[in-house]
């Protein structure tokens, strides 16, 4: 089975002609159609009207997202300094040019000039050019805090890498890769311009960095608007913006003094600027680039769930998620408040220091106190987000915020292992120390919050009745977060539990995210092929691609104009080997296995070392009766990922049914060792044992 993954206004012709469109390295300018579509002006032409916005805008984060590399933006000591760790590398400068002398693509070191700057707090990393248009983000970083807090110094952002270009962490690698996995957040408008033939980018962007068109759109019409209103269609109430916010900025809430709480309209009052703002700050797949400002986020992100990998069970952050899908599960969320309460949108700020941040709406007599917070005023136990927003390090020294703002539950530490934000500033204490204390302030009856769905999501992965009933609660809970409901309904329609009533139910969820867990059901499915947002069609169409020859004419119709639509989004990753294993299981759910061997082939070429394209590679030969070439192809993918488990339990049964005894024991032996907790790996290792010993003489 093949593993998954308006009219242009009075000044358009001038605005067309003064708009730079900005190449990366050894890139070709596109074509004029594509810069006269684009409408962008700049946020320096922005900034002619709205002065006050663009002063703000100056030398925050976004301004800084990226920026050529010169004396006033390079914060990085290039006096000839040295780090031997990870990647490692000498750094030198010559004027305004500064070169990173480390080992390239082919082993050998020589000297690389630093492009471009990326980001600049707490670190700064930077971009180097290599052939096809490529820039890589260099994986020594600067880490630009002051010294007295440790900074002031090269780090390697992956020590344990072996500095060979052959590492999967080495700074050459895929996913290094600026114009893959960085530019479209970094940069406004960006076209990442990937052609598979040559393997080679040619991509572009309007504005190098996050400027003032990547939250509201080309600016184009409405500089027309401005210069001529009176020419301007009188039917466009917002003056030529792609997105008019109006006052959605400021959240759909207001303070109730007599309750002490926040009382809000809900999410979809407030929901274009969070939409707006989790373009970038959600983690996700990108299945389009062309974006239409203003639509919902998996219009354009295909966006994560609550994976065990980047979430613990009751939504904690895990792996590097960024903040959408956490704060897609907060009580704020759901009250109708908006990233711009708390954050001024210009400068990316926080709009108040400690505290006075939360006391916007929480009362602070009732809140900003020790009878709430039960600690010393002044101690780190009496800061708001110390307690409901804890911190986790990314990038070794980059603290993040957990915005999914939740109630502590050292409760829930006891029984399914997660953290807590108590015994994070409490080292010495256990979980059952802290459970007690917060017991004891409430009097024994701790509150739960919004977020009461940890133990559903922790329950067992392969599925009981139990379980199984504890997820569909958890779905059929319209109170509850709607990315976790997706992700109980998520894994119920992988395993095939849940019933068709549940998801034909699903399907007409206000959510875009429950809609698109619920097309995994061929029933919900065929209702969701023309769901207004793309990840929702998407995902119906990936489940009745292997149906596609059984359906009725007029679905298949609509079955082949989004499948079109599905291709598109995978030739934009067309540079990822996950988009092309994604086309290798299409190819083989229409019935063309041939198209998925070619694709999983191209996989391997793009990454060697990627187990899934491997391990279904490796099948294909297996169905046509081919275990020398099977095996091969295992052995190959073990040269560039020896830890990978799957990799050897693979290549244990193709031997197993070569008649290679001792050897398939010695993968299955190592399969078993790599990952203790896969029960199919122990259980399939045991019965080998087995069979050897009762072969014996």
């Amino acid at each position: 089975m093949i593993l998954a993954l308006g009219g242009a206004g009075l000044l358009m012709s001038l605005l067309v002609a003064a708009w730079l469109l900005v190449r990366s390295p050894d890139a070709t300018t596109p074509g004029p159609g594509r810069v006269a579509d684009a409408g962008f002006v700049g946020s320096e032409t922005c900034g002619g009207c709205h002065q006050a916005q663009y002063q703000d805008w100056l030398g925050s984060h976004h301004q800084q997202a990226m920026q050529k590399a010169t004396g006033a933006t390079v914060l990085g000591d290039f006096d000839d300094a040295r780090l031997d760790q990870g990647d490692a590398a000498v750094f030198s400068r010559d004027g305004d040019t500064f070169s990173i002398n480390t080992a390239g693509p082919d082993g050998e070191p020589g000297d690389y000039p630093v492009r471009y700057t990326f980001g600049v707090e707490p670190l700064q990393q930077y971009l180097v050019a290599l052939p096809g248009g490529r820039l890589q983000a260099f994986t020594t970083a600067w880490d630009s805090r002051p010294r007295e807090e440790g900074g002031q110094r090269w780090f390697a952002l992956y020590p344990e890498g072996e500095g060979r270009a052959t590492d999967p962490l080495h700074w050459t690698g895929l996913d290094q890769n600026w114009n893959s996995a960085c530019a479209h957040c970094h940069s406004t408008g960006v076209r990442k311009g990937y052609d598979p033939r040559t393997d080679t980018y040619q991509t572009t962007y309007a504005e190098i960095s996050v400027g003032c068109e990547a939250c509201h759109g080309p600016g184009a019409d409405h500089l027309a608007w401005a210069n001529a209103p009176g020419d301007f269609p009188e039917r466009d109430p917002h003056h030529g913006l792609k997105v008019d916010f109006g006052d959605d900025a400021l959240g759909h809430w207001r303070p109730d003094p007599t309750l002490g709480e926040v009382i809000g309209r809900g999410p979809a009052a407030g929901g274009l600027e969070v939409e707006t703002c989790g373009r970038c700050h959600a983690l996700g797949a990108r299945i389009h680039e062309d974006v239409a400002h203003g639509q919902p986020v998996g219009d354009d992100i295909r966006v994560a769930l609550l994976d065990p990998a980047l979430y613990f069970p009751d939504g904690q952050i895990k792996g590097e998620v960024f903040e959408y899908g956490s704060f897609l599960q907060s009580r704020m969320f759901h009250a109708g408040v908006t990233c711009a309460n708390c954050h001024d949108p210009h400068s990316a700020r926080p709009r108040v220091e400690g505290n006075g941040l939360c006391t916007q709406c929480h009362q602070a007599d009732q809140y900003d106190s020790p009878s709430h917070f039960n600690h010393p005023v002044g101690s780190p136990g009496a800061r708001c987000v110390n307690c409901h927003m804890p911190e986790r390090t990314y990038m070794k020294i980059d603290g993040r915020r957990d915005h999914s703002i939740r109630v502590p539950r050292p409760d829930l530490s006891v029984s399914l292992g997660t953290p807590n934000a108590c015994t994070q500033c409490h080292q010495d204490e256990s979980a059952a120390w802290a459970d007690r204390h917060v017991q004891r302030w409430s009097n024994g009856g701790a509150n739960q919050a919004l977020q009461r769905y940890g133990p559903a999501l922790a329950g067992d992965p392969q599925g009981t009745p139990q379980a199984d009933q504890a997820l569909i609660d958890l779905v059929t809970d319209p109170t509850q977060p709607a990315i976790a409901r997706a992700t109980a309904l998520t894994r119920l329609g992988e395993r095939g539990a849940g019933g068709r009533t549940l998801f034909l139910g699903a399907a007409s969820d206000a959510s875009p995210l429950v809609r698109r867990a619920a097309a995994l059901h061929p029933g919900a499915a065929r209702a969701l092929l023309d769901d207004p947002v793309r990840s929702v069609r998407i995902g119906a169409a990936e489940t009745l691609a292997p149906m596609r020859h059984g359906l009725p004419p007029a679905l298949a119709k609509a079955l082949d104009k989004t499948l079109d639509e599905y291709r598109r989004a995978l030739a934009l990753n067309s540079d990822r080997p996950e988009a092309h294993v994604s086309l290798a299981r299409l190819h083989a759910g229409l019935g063309d296995p041939e198209a998925a061997r070619r694709a999983l082939q191209s996989a391997l070429r793009l990454d060697p070392a990627f187990v899934p394209a491997a391990v279904n590679l490796a099948d294909f030969h297996r169905a046509a009766k081919q275990d020398d070439q099977a095996a091969e192809v295992l052995r190959q993918a073990l040269r560039h990922s020896p830890e990978a488990p799957a990799l050897h339990y693979a290549l244990g049964l193709v031997l197993i049914r070569q008649g290679e005894t001792r050897a398939a024991l010695d993968e299955l032996a190592a399969a078993t060792r790599l990952a203790p907790d896969n029960a199919q790996y122990a259980y399939v290792y045991k019965l080998a044992l087995k069979e050897r010993r009762n072969r014996a003489p």
